[in-house]
């Protein structure tokens, strides 16, 4: 029977190669894995919607106060599943994506498609400070990639595909198409041509049509706006922007910083249950740090500030503005922890709409300051705009911010603040950290896939892929006549590599080192290898070197020809000729 469906489905590949041209096949898949990804992100969505409302209903705790404690049941309840079950740890959804982008051509494991439907439902339903967003983009992308490899796609349209399913997963959540295709362009660094945006396109339409279907009208926000951009407002949208620039910097940093702090913690167990009773106790004094958040956005939209802050210990003394300010700046600071200190733990999620919540209650503090000062500007607006500048900042995404920002209100009539504020945002940021949450580690290994072509191409090039092995090594005390008759003779290249009895690299010796004497018989038996060889111009180190720095090795150097190390032995050669045919080749594959 499996035979019979293999060949069924060879058939079918043979009729596609006649029937349906390249392209449009692409844009058919593309609106598959649109479907697809809109399909993960009401699952996720609605998987998690059902734990909140099995808590929420009493079934564990009732009425009583002590939800505070129930990050640390799922937590534990991620860590059992990963261990005994699934044995597969998840991993941060938006870096793993753009590692298999740069280093494994855009192949995904298949158990990325359910792990991130279990384990982040689990860990936001349970009270984790995390966001669903990353891991319906990465399960949509598990898919996109495991359809890619079904169908033979090649690596270029497989990454294609992946972009796609970021942007269903986002034009799901969000309904906002436009939003879902800049990000994938922004954040995965996709050409923006006519041949990619159609099918960025169609996923951003079917995933939307899809969360439609089976959530109706039903919006994450449903605000619209009422008060229009005063003019007059533009010196606190400036500040604004510098403020949500600091506070992205801040993000940022804070993550690093947690994150290394528990890795001092070698049991995963450890970490579980510091991390677990850590956000317990935040949430005991900032309950509207407790899942995502998305409550506490609407609460502010709507001018709620008493309901968006819930039960806290401070509640007899809300009716003084400073210190719902001072509660509204303790969110600010404290999401940022929360959200790393439950991915620390071992939990699976998001930062994407924590971002947002963070930006959402920074644009309300400013506002409220500002009022209390005498004027009078629209908290609803500086929250929004709060929340684009921290996308822009923390995520170096200002036009995916504007966008959505601008999808999710119905309009475009804060487009200029929007721009104001995330330009602001994101061009101290980008100047202050040259890397994101997403990006950091790949960027310092020099794996990153940006918009500049020259270091992409490099990026998607394998060093294996330019190293030649075909020399005939030589030994260091060899005579000048048996290399002549062991090695030059046998040989058709020009130069030869002098190993120690260790395979280690002592130097090198090239065909014009010896051209002036090599027919002196009288030197063959009293010079020797190691009174003529020298050192290479400058080393390759297979476990350190990527593309990028070889290339600046050979530019450097000046040489046509350098070693490669491997675990300090000598592995082989990378010409720079081939180097060079490597990268045009590569390069016209990329372009076209």
């Amino acid at each position: 029977m499996p035979t019979q469906k293999k060949t069924l489905f060879r058939r079918f590949l043979i009729w596609r190669y006649k029937h349906i041209s390249h392209k449009n096949f692409i844009f058919i898949l593309s609106i598959l894995v649109g479907l697809g990804s809109g399909l993960v992100a009401v699952t996720i969505k609605n998987i998690t919607f059902w734990i909140e409302t099995l808590l929420e209903n009493g079934i564990i705790f009732s009425k009583n106060q002590l939800y505070f404690i129930l990050p640390v049941i799922g937590l534990l309840l991620v860590y059992l599943l990963v261990k005994f079950v699934f044995k597969k740890q998840p991993e941060h959804a938006i870096s793993s994506i753009l590692y298999a982008l740069s280093k494994r051509t855009g192949i995904i494991p298949n158990h990325k498609i359910y792990l991130p439907l279990i384990t982040a439902p689990l860990t936001v339903g349970f009270g984790g400070s995390v966001g669903l967003l990353g891991p319906a983009v990465a399960s949509g992308a598990a898919i996109s990639s495991n359809i890619s490899k079904i169908f033979h796609i090649n690596s270029k349209t497989r990454m294609l595909l992946i972009g796609c399913a970021a942007a269903g997963a986002i034009s799901s959540i969000f309904k906002s198409p436009i939003a879902a295709i800049i990000f994938a362009i922004e954040v995965f660094s996709l050409d923006l041509t006519l041949i990619s945006l159609i099918p960025l396109l169609l996923a951003s339409i079917s995933a939307v049509v899809t969360s439609y279907f089976f959530l109706g009208n039903e919006n994450l926000f449903n605000f619209k706006l009422i008060e229009q951009f005063q003019l007059s407002d533009i010196p606190f949208y400036i500040a604004l922007g510098i403020g949500t620039a600091f506070a992205s910097i801040y993000f940022t940093k804070m993550h690093f910083a947690i994150t290394k702090f528990f890795e001092r913690f070698k049991r995963k167990l450890h970490k579980l249950i510091f991390g677990g009773l850590a956000i317990g106790v935040m949430l005991y004094f900032i309950p509207p740090l407790y899942g995502e958040g998305l409550g506490f956005i609407t609460n502010l939209l709507d001018g709620n500030h008493i309901e968006a802050l819930g039960k806290t210990p401070l509640d007899n003394y809300t009716e003084n503005i400073w210190v719902v300010i001072i509660l509204l700046i303790g969110i600010t600071i404290f999401k940022a922890i929360a959200m790393t200190t439950t991915f620390a733990a071992g939990g699976s999620g998001g930062i994407f709409i924590p971002t947002m919540v963070m930006g959402s209650a920074l644009g309300n503090v400013v506002a409220k300051i500002i009022n209390q000062f005498g004027f009078n500007v629209s908290e609803a607006n500086f929250t929004l705009v709060g929340m684009a500048g921290l996308i822009a900042g923390v995520i170096h995404a200002p036009l995916t911010a504007i966008f959505l920002i601008a999808e999710i209100t119905g309009g475009y009539d804060l487009f200029i603040p929007l721009m104001l504020t995330c330009a602001i945002s994101f061009l101290i940021t980008k100047n202050l950290l040259n890397y994101t949450i997403y990006t950091r580690e790949l960027a310092e290994k020099g794996e990153l896939l940006t918009h500049n072509k020259d270091e992409t191409v490099l990026t998607l090039m394998a060093l294996d892929s330019v190293i030649e092995q075909n020399f005939t090594t030589i030994q260091p005390k060899m005579t000048l006549g048996t290399m002549l008759h062991e090695a030059v003779a046998k040989s058709n290249r020009n130069l030869f590599p002098v190993v120690d009895e260790d395979e280690n690299l002592v130097g090198i010796i090239v065909l014009d080192d010896i051209r002036e004497f090599m027919f002196d018989t009288s030197l063959y038996n009293s010079l020797h290898v190691d009174d003529i060889m020298h050192n290479a111009p400058d080393y390759i180190i297979y476990e350190e070197d990527n593309m990028k720095s070889v290339m600046k090795k050979f530019q450097d150097s000046s040489a046509w020809n350098l070693p490669v190390l491997k675990e300090g032995k000598y592995y082989g050669f990378v010409s720079k000729s081939k180097l060079l045919t490597a990268y045009r080749r590569k390069l016209i594959n990329f372009t076209r």
